[in-house]
């Protein structure tokens, strides 16, 4: 008999290297992907100091390339009969400042991450998903409401957000879950020296761990749930949004960014 599995990908660190060790510590088979070997290595020891290695299966990943994609998938796959039970797309990267003082070939590749990414995972994921699976994408309170100085990132989270929503319906006569996970700011190396008045504002609270945990319960859940904000300024910020009209929450974004 399988373990349940997981593939995850930005595994080698911050909210990957996490859920990895997370799921490890609850007996799941975990496929850790991601280009960042020596990251990789990091995790794989940190296992083997848990007695998990026999749990874990490491491997290259970059998300932006469908062959790195298929390769992967049929690696790991080899190891739990051909199925998932969980994909975490978690890759990401961030861009931050104003959007004209950024160079426009770093913002492409935000989308190539964190957009083409999360639909490549998705659509070459999907023959190994079978009922019951469940397909968890990274979001962010940033898809709530646009974000300035954090432009492209809101943006990439927005369609991350949308194709989660439409994949929920699409995919939901198939037994196929898909949801995404929505925190603020997370202590990762993506908010170091981030360029953006709203992280001065709200603060970085919550850490990968945090992210980890959540990440968990939604691999367990079992009922219709799509979005899972991550924390209280988070979720009070979700539900403000479904009461506020739309000029107070521009209002309220303006001064979020100072």
């Amino acid at each position: 008999m399988h373990h349940p599995s997981i593939f995850i990908t930005g595994a080698a660190a911050g909210i990957g290297k996490a859920t990895a060790l997370r799921f490890l510590i609850g007996g799941w088979q975990v496929g850790a992907f991601d280009i960042d070997a020596q990251g990789l290595e990091s995790l794989a020891n940190a296992a083997a100091a848990m007695g998990c290695s026999k749990l874990l299966i490491t491997g290259q990943l970059d998300v932006t390339n469908n062959d790195s994609w298929r390769a992967a998938l049929a690696a790991f796959t080899e190891h739990t009969g051909g199925n998932l039970t969980v994909l975490f797309n978690n890759a990401g990267i961030l861009v931050s400042g104003p959007l004209a003082e950024q160079s426009l070939e770093a913002q492409q590749r935000l989308i190539q991450i964190n957009v083409q990414g999360v639909l490549a995972g998705c659509y070459l994921a999907r023959p190994y998903l079978a009922k019951g699976s469940r397909v968890i994408n990274m979001s962010s309170a940033s898809a709530i409401y646009g974000q300035p100085s954090l432009a492209v990132y809101s943006t990439s989270k927005f369609a991350v957000r949308g194709l989660t929503e439409a994949l929920s319906i699409e995919w939901e006569h198939a037994g196929i879950q898909v949801m995404d996970v929505m925190p603020l700011f997370v202590q990762t190396n993506l908010v170091t020296n981030m360029n953006a008045s709203s992280i001065r504002r709200l603060g970085v609270r919550l850490t990968p761990a945090d992210i980890a945990l959540t990440v968990w319960r939604m691999a367990h859940y079992r009922g219709n749930r799509v979005h899972w904000p991550v924390g209280l300024q988070t979720k009070l910020m979700m539900f403000a949004s479904k009461l506020t009209p739309a000029w107070l929450l521009r209002l309220s974004n303006k001064w979020i960014a100072g």
